[in-house]
């Protein structure tokens, strides 16, 4: 991918991410909420799975997989994040996939996939390593997720000084999920929305478990300048001040959370104009005709 249109440097991610590791402990309880949400997904699917990949689940998501009798191996970018999801852990990079083609009969990953550089480089890439009719399961942080954070930041540093630096990562819309999976060729694509309400007893806290989670700024064209001294904490004084006196202050984490196949032979597929052997009067009998027509 050409440098200019990068968005992520992924040296300041796998960086992140390797401190993280040792503070995980204190964002575990979102991790296993998230990670436990998608794979009750599995549940309502009538077919087994044999062996896994676990893409960036930071140990969570790996334990799920096991407790459901699946063999799983997982990735992360940063070694000592891949390490706590125990044996069979691969330090490996999600834009480039060091897997052979039709090794797995499902993927996962968990709030892993928002610091690709190239999202559907690395859906193609999964799509590769998934056999025919093998399952995609993965969850985004979507917009609006930290819009009061992102909106409180650039309203200070403007007011401080001339100019506005990129310091919450850009997040997609839902709709673009969707679009990203027919895009790198899935089939049965199905993108749900889902919330989870964070709340916090001060702005600061919210700080203290991005960068504890490893998900601090790695945007390639962030100021590396020393920021003003008053910016974060008027930045954080004004987020606080859009709570209610005696409120926790609420964060909510919004997700895509998407599900998609491998094309295989075996699956149903759609009916091409004018196939369609049934008859709206056939179902509905004198009712269609009898339905009103231009509103009237």
């Amino acid at each position: 991918m050409d440098e200019d249109h990068l968005i992520f440097d992924r040296r300041a991610v796998r960086l992140h991410r390797d401190r993280a590791s040792a503070t995980l402990g204190g964002v575990s309880p979102v991790l296993q909420e998230t990670a436990e949400r998608l794979l009750e997904r599995l549940d309502d699917v009538t077919r087994s799975f044999s062996h896994a990949l676990d893409i960036g689940g930071r140990g969570a998501v790996a334990t799920g997989l096991k407790a459901r009798g699946v063999a799983v191996t997982s990735c992360d970018l940063s070694p000592r994040m891949a390490s706590l999801a125990g044996p069979g852990s691969v330090c490996a990079d999600e834009e480039v996939l060091p897997f052979a083609p039709a090794s797995f009969d499902l993927v996962v990953a968990n709030l892993s996939l928002h610091w690709v550089n190239d999202l559907p480089g690395a859906l193609a890439q999964i799509r590769h390593v998934l056999k025919p009719d093998g399952l995609f399961l993965a969850s985004m942080p979507v917009l609006p997720t930290l819009s009061g954070l992102r909106e409180t930041l650039a309203e200070t540093e403007l007011a401080l000084r001339d100019g506005v630096s990129a310091r919450v990562s850009p997040f997609p819309a839902l709709r673009d999920c969707a679009a990203l999976l027919q895009r790198t060729g899935f089939a049965l694509p199905v993108v749900d929305a889902d919330t989870l309400d964070l709340r916090y007893r001060t702005a600061l806290a919210l700080l203290k478990d991005l960068r504890a989670a490893g998900e601090t700024n790695a945007v390639r064209l962030r100021d590396h300048r020393t920021p003003p001294l008053a910016l974060f904490p008027a930045a954080l004084a004004a987020l606080q001040a859009r709570t209610p006196e005696g409120d926790s202050l609420s964060v909510p984490l919004h997700m895509a959370v998407m599900s998609a196949w491998a094309p295989a032979a075996s699956q149903p597929k759609p009916l091409a104009p004018g196939q369609f052997s049934t008859s709206l009067h056939d179902v509905f009998g004198d009712a269609a005709s009898a339905a009103p027509k231009n509103g009237k």
